[in-house]
C-alpha cells in the first residue's frame, strides 16, 4: 500500500512527530499512528485469543470423551442392577430401590465435585442394606433400630456380604479419585488457557506491537514483513508472564498422562465402575446363602429380639428366576481414549514457549523475504539482536520491549498457583489419596487413603465431620457434553490463592 493510499483512508492533519514509528520519511499523520496501535493491540490480542481457543478446544474435547465414557458406565451399571435384581431377589431388592438409587446418586454427585467422603457414602450403603435385608430376612421378630444398631456394631466380626464392602471401597474409591481429578485437570486447563488468554497488552507491549506490525506502512514499506528474530523479541517480551505458567503447566500435563495409565491400568475404571452391581449381586447372594449362620451370631452378641406378634409376610426366600449377570467390557474403548488424551497432552505441554514462535511465523512474519530484506524495526534490512530466553526474568535486556520483571502479572500469577493445586491433586490421585491442596500440610493420608474408620466403629450413624470433605477447586459441569462456561465461576479466590501459595511454599514441596 503506498503512502497516498494510506492517507486516502484517513481525514486527518499531517504530523512531523510519530511518537512510536521511527522519525523521518512517513506518510503517517500522529492520527493515523494511534489508529494503527489501536488496530494492531485488537489484532495482537485476538491472535492469542484464538491460539488459546484451539487449546481449549482440545482440553474440552478430551474432557467430554471420558466423562461420557465414564458416565455411560456408571449408567449401565446402574440400569443393569434396575433390570435384573427385581426377578433375582423380589422383595429384598423392590423393598429397597432407594438404598440402590442413593448410592449412585452420591456415587455421581462425588464425581461431579460434592463435598462427599466418598469412603463413608459407601460405608453408609452397606450399613443400610443390611439393616433393611436383616429385617426383611428375619419378620417374625420385632427389630427396633437400637436391636439394628448393636448388629451393625459387630458386622465386622462376621462380615455378612463376605469381603465385597472391603474390597469395593478400596477398589471404587481408588477408580473414582482418579476419574474425577483427571477430569478435573481438563477443565482446570482449559479455564487457566482462558484467564490466561484475556490478558490485555501493556502500553508498552501496544507501542511495540504497533511498531512491529504496522510502523513499515508508514514509512511506505507496508509489503515487507516484520523480521523473524524482530518479531520473537517483541512477542516474548509481551508474552513473557506467560511464559513463565510453562513449568507448571508440563507439570500438569504430565500428571495428567500418569493418571491416564492409572485410569487404564490399576484403577481400571472400566473394571470397576462397570461392575459396581456384580458386586452389590455378589454381596447380597453372600448373606442369602448364609443367613442362619448370621442370624444366629447376631442373636448371640445382641440377644434375640422379640417375636413379632402383628404377624407378617414371609421372607420371599427364592429367586424368581435364573438371571447371569454380565459386564461388556469396553477396555479396547477405554485404551484409544486414553492414547488419544496422552498424544494430546504430550502435543501441548511447551505451548506456553512455543507460543511466540508460532504466532510469529503463522501470523505475524509469514511468508517473510530473506533475513536482510524484513522489517527491523527501523528500516528493511537485517535484525541483528539476539532473541531473548523465556519467562520475565529473561526479558531485563529486551531490545525493543521495556519489561519491569519485578512486577509479575497477578493474573497470571494466580492461574500458575491453580495449576499446582490441580497438580497436587493428580499426584494424590496417582497414590489413591483425595487429599485437597490445603490438606497438603497433613501427612498425604487423608480421607480416601483407604485407612479410615472401621466398619464396626463407623456403624450408621456416621459423623459428616467436615475436616473429611473435600472443598471444591474447580466443580465438573453438570451436564456432560455443554462445555465448560461453570468451571471459571467456581475458582479460588484470588487473595486465597495467593495467601494459599505463600503457606504452601513455606510448609513443603509439593508432591513432585
Amino acid at each position: 500500500m503506498t503512502c497516498a493510499k494510506i492517507r486516502e483512508l484517513h481525514d486527518s492533519l499531517p504530523s512531523n512527530h510519530l511518537r512510536i514509528c521511527p522519525q523521518g520519511y512517513t506518510c503517517c499523520t500522529s492520527e493515523m499512528e494511534e489508529n494503527f496501535a489501536n488496530k494492531s493491540r485488537s489484532e495482537f490480542e485476538a491472535m492469542t485469543k484464538e491460539a488459546g481457543r484451539s487449546v481449549q478446544m482440545i482440553l474440552t474435547a478430551q474432557y467430554r470423551s471420558f466423562d461420557g465414557y465414564f458416565q455411560d458406565l456408571l449408567n449401565k451399571s446402574e440400569k443393569a442392577l434396575y433390570d435384573a435384581f427385581p426377578s433375582m431377589y423380589g422383595e429384598l431388592y423392590t423393598q429397597n430401590v432407594k438404598v440402590f438409587k442413593d448410592l449412585y446418586s452420591e456415587l455421581r454427585r462425588y464425581y461431579r465435585g460434592s463435598n462427599i467422603n466418598l469412603e463413608e457414602a459407601l460405608n453408609e450403603f452397606w450399613t443400610r442394606l443390611l439393616e433393611r435385608l436383616f429385617k426383611l430376612m428375619n419378620p417374625q421378630y420385632h427389630i427396633t433400630d437400637e436391636y439394628l444398631d448393636c448388629m451393625v456394631k459387630h458386622a465386622e466380626q462376621h462380615k455378612p456380604f463376605g469381603e465385597v464392602p472391603r474390597d469395593l471401597k478400596v477398589k471404587a474409591t481408588r477408580a473414582f479419585i482418579a476419574a474425577r481429578s483427571y477430569a478435573q485437570g481438563f477443565l482446570v486447563g482449559s479455564d487457566v488457557v482462558k484467564k490466561v488468554s484475556q490478558v490485555s497488552l501493556s502500553h508498552e507491549c501496544t507501542r511495540a506491537v504497533m511498531k512491529l506490525m504496522y510502523c513499515p506502512h508508514c514509512r511506505g514499506m507496508s509489503s515487507v514483513k516484520p523480521c523473524n528474530n524482530y518479531c520473537l523479541n517483541v512477542v516474548k517480551g509481551c508474552l513473557a508472564n506467560q511464559a513463565d505458567l510453562n513449568t507448571e503447566w508440563k507439570y500438569l500435563m504430565d500428571s495428567l498422562i500418569i493418571v491416564a495409565d492409572r485410569i487404564d491400568g490399576p484403577y481400571n475404571i472400566d473394571t470397576v465402575i462397570g461392575t459396581i452391581h456384580m458386586r452389590i449381586s455378589e454381596a447380597i447372594s453372600n448373606l442369602q446363602e448364609n443367613k442362619d449362620s448370621i442370624t444366629a451370631k447376631v442373636f448371640q452378641g445382641c440377644g434375640n429380639p422379640k417375636i413379632n406378634t402383628k404377624g407378617s409376610s414371609s421372607e420371599d426366600k427364592k429367586r424368581r428366576g435364573k438371571v447371569t449377570l454380565e459386564a461388556k467390557s469396553s477396555a479396547v474403548a477405554l485404551e484409544m481414549l486414553v492414547l488419544d488424551a496422552k498424544g494430546n497432552l504430550t502435543a501441548l505441554k511447551s505451548y506456553w514457549v512455543t507460543l511466540p514462535s508460532m504466532l510469529c511465523s503463522k501470523k505475524v512474519t509469514a511468508g517473510s523475504a530473506a533475513d536482510d530484506k524484513c522489517w527491523n524495526g527501523m528500516t528493511k534490512g537485517s535484525y541483528l539482536p539476539e532473541v531473548m530466553g523465556d519467562g520475565l526474568a529473561n526479558q531485563i535486556n529486551n531490545p525493543e520491549v521495556e519489561v519491569d520483571i519485578t512486577k509479575p502479572d497477578m493474573t497470571i500469577r494466580q492461574q500458575i498457583m491453580q495449576l499446582k493445586i490441580m497438580t497436587n491433586r493428580l499426584g494424590n490421585a496417582n497414590i489413591g489419596n483425595d487429599v485437597d491442596f490445603q490438606d497438603a500440610s497433613d501427612d498425604m493420608s487423608g480421607s480416601g487413603s483407604g485407612d479410615g474408620c472401621p466398619d464396626d466403629v463407623c456403624g450408621k450413624r456416621l459423623s459428616k465431620s467436615p475436616s473429611t470433605r473435600q472443598p471444591e477447586t474447580h466443580a465438573i459441569p453438570k451436564q456432560s457434553g455443554h462445555g465448560v462456561s461453570g468451571a471459571s465461576s467456581r475458582s479460588l479466590p484470588s487473595a486465597f490463592l495467593i495467601l494459599l501459595s505463600v503457606a504452601f511454599i513455606a510448609a513443603q514441596h509439593l508432591w513432585r
